[in-house]
């Protein structure tokens, strides 16, 4: 019997199984409590950062994502970890300059990160460059990406090209990024062994499942030459995340290939993230199997959940096949970019603004606009200069590599900062330098003593999540007893409750209730008999806002209603109003004057404040000629669509 071909199989759970399905929510204790059991697996990779985790990790879960990395390092022994670097994106959504991009990789490769994967999400190889001497010269594995799509102008020709390019500057394999699972088994087969033909370097293949196709893909990609294939365990496989990694051994048992895995073990760590998958999903998880309509919008996995709540937060739900349609035509316009982060958040968003606004291009994110100058790098096709000229007005194109115009960002990193002290280590910095805004409020939350923190914006989201799905839960306390512990209600999930659980020690009762979201919380004291059936209220009023829990911002669930409701019944005259749901920003940074400022007059077009959502910053202009009398509402605070932002005094 002759010895099968081993197949390696890199291991997407900790990474893209959880971004895709649970929104990127999985904590680090998650993580770390079944390490031990992934690492004895005898996969050839695990992918455990990068993406959305850094963002998330601080944006959400409040976590350190460098610690995250460390422990992860410290328990797997056994297999190399792996991280998604978008490039001269880093793990951010814009283009850093070459420093900070050297920086981050150094740091990453010492803490943990033994391959980098390297993609640019137009394939411009000029945004690949930075990154792949980074990873050569602090003797990492570098691994180059073709992001895959389907469009007029991406054919197997130029696939090969893109590839060959990414060899010259020294890549050490190369994967086929297929992020929303477009890549059908003919096209594998054809396209790998057209890379084979023309390279000599390891050719690995990620799809996502959301099509149905990505089993039949990766058995024709490892018949034609691939020699890695992307999984994550069943449990957190399927729809828009990776194929199941037990389907997948399985599969090649018969052949001449095998995956040489640990079954036992895949099996523990399945029912692991079965029995924890409830607790993270939050819902999500219920869309079908397979969307077959992937194949005509093709947003990928880990955007498409995002797409829908983007929605639902501008009260547009209703609005989604409509928003998918536009995606395909905002493609066109912009020269059909692969739909991955960050070209899938900037045709996504403006395919939202377009159907909200119920008119084309009316608002058009700074992003929109930089991607069209070419500040993301160069469109797969050429944009017609008709449209240039509608986004552009007299601004012209680059046709340099953008992150030339950059100036190095370390030297003055971190002069903006408000409160320097809140920074620790140099991680710190580069987290700052990626994302500022989220990263600040991360350290300020840091520094707050453990015990006083208040909870995590993931946290608040899931108890808000439960309060919905679930509400008539309640606890029964029997007289004097504690309270029971219970992860759908916690004494600290109310303004008060302490008190009225004090009184209630210092009563005779037969039973204690508290119901979420009640106007009035009773307490009923037994008489003494022995039946027990007559009762004394001692009613202990308590207002909806002391009971109702307030979700944090981050988290979307702030009640930017109420407040809207408020300013509504302010007699202004004359408002200008949220486009959109968003987080109001009133400068572009800390220490930086603000956009407007109240007293002073604006002209028609010029920026009066910005408008965070969908990921994007969006520049909020004046309508027309006015002078600002007040502005309504808070530097960092939510706000919802329609809400009345600044009064103005028309001229």
């Amino acid at each position: 019997m002759k010895d099968n071909k081993i197949i390696r199989i890199t291991d997407t759970t900790l990474r893209d199984g959880h971004q895709s399905l649970w929104a990127t929510r999985m904590r680090t204790d998650d993580i770390i409590n079944i390490i031990d059991t992934i690492d004895n697996v005898g996969y050839y990779s695990l992918e455990v950062w990068g993406g959305a985790t850094f963002d998330v990790c601080l944006r959400f879960l409040r976590e350190n994502p460098w610690e995250r990395l460390r422990l992860i390092k410290s328990k797997a022994k056994k297999t190399p970890l792996q991280m998604l670097l978008r490039g001269q994106n880093v793990v951010g959504y814009k283009n850093y300059p070459d420093d900070l991009v050297d920086r981050f990789v150094e740091t990453a490769h010492e803490n943990g990160i033994d391959i980098f994967r390297i993609f640019d999400a137009l394939n411009d190889s000029r945004n690949l460059n930075a990154a792949i001497k980074a990873v050569k010269k602090h003797g990492a594995h570098a691994q180059g990406s073709l992001s895959y799509t389907i469009s007029p102008v991406h054919t197997i020709k130029k696939y090969v090209q893109d590839a060959k390019e990414q060899v010259d500057m020294g890549i050490d394999s190369l994967c086929i990024k297929d992020m929303a699972g477009l890549l059908s088994p003919t096209m594998s087969h054809k396209l790998i062994s057209a890379l084979n033909e023309n390279l000599d370097i390891p050719i690995q293949v990620h799809c996502h499942a959301t099509s149905g196709m990505s089993e039949s893909s990766y058995y024709e990609g490892i018949k034609a030459g691939a020699g890695a294939i992307d999984c994550a365990i069943s449990s957190m496989a399927g729809f828009s995340s990776q194929p199941p990694v037990e389907t997948i051994n399985a599969m090649f048992k018969e052949t001449e290939f095998d995956t040489g895995l640990d079954i036992d073990a895949l099996r523990k760590i399945n029912k692991y993230f079965a029995d924890l998958s409830p607790k993270r999903s939050k819902g999500r998880g219920h869309e079908p199997i397979i969307d077959s309509e992937i194949l005509v919008h093709q947003i990928p996995g880990g955007m498409i959940s995002n797409f829908r709540s983007q929605l639902e937060q501008q009260d547009a739900l209703e609005k989604l096949p409509e928003a998918l349609e536009e995606v395909t035509k905002v493609r066109k316009d912009l020269g059909y970019p692969p739909l991955v982060t960050p070209t899938s958040q900037i045709v996504g968003t403006q395919a939202v603004m377009n159907v909200i606004m119920g008119e084309r291009y009316k608002v058009v994110p700074q992003e929109v606009k930089n991607y069209v100058k070419g500040m993301y790098g160069r469109p797969p096709a050429p944009i017609d200069p008709k449209f240039v000229k509608q986004i552009l007005g007299d601004e012209k194109p680059i046709d340099h590599r953008p992150a030339d115009d950059l100036e190095p960002m370390l030297p003055n990193a971190t002069k903006n900062v408000a409160n320097p002290e809140l920074i620790e280590t140099e991680e710190d910095i580069l987290s700052y330098c990626l994302f500022p805004e989220v990263s600040v409020e991360y350290f300020k939350w840091r520094a707050i003593a453990e015990d006083k923190r208040p909870k995590t914006p993931a946290d608040i989201e899931f108890e808000a999540f439960v309060e919905e799905t679930q509400p008539e839960k309640k606890v029964a306390v029997q007289a004097g007893s504690e309270v029971p512990a219970s992860p759908m209600l916690h004494s600290e999930d109310y303004d008060g409750v302490n008190t009225i659980l004090e009184k209630a020690a210092k009563m005779q009762l037969n039973e204690l209730v508290i119901r979420k979201g009640d106007f009035n919380l009773s307490l009923r004291s037994g008489n003494g008999s022995a039946k027990g059936h007559v009762y004394e209220e001692a009613a202990i009023e308590q207002t909806t806002s002391a009971v109702e829990t307030k979700p944090a911002r981050p988290a979307g669930e702030e009640e930017v209603v109420e407040k809207a409701e408020e300013q509504g019944s302010q007699d202004y005259k004359d408002t200008i109003d949220a486009v959109m749901a968003g987080t109001y920003y009133g400068a572009s940074g800390e220490n930086v004057p603000p956009f407007v400022e109240e007293g002073k007059t604006v002209n028609k077009g010029d920026t009066i404040c910005v408008l965070e959502a969908m990921k994007l910053f969006n520049e909020i202009e004046a309508p027309e000629n006015c002078k600002i009398v007040k502005i309504l509402v808070k530097n960092g605070e939510m706000v919802a669509k329609n809400q009345a932002i600044m009064a103005i005094e028309k001229m």
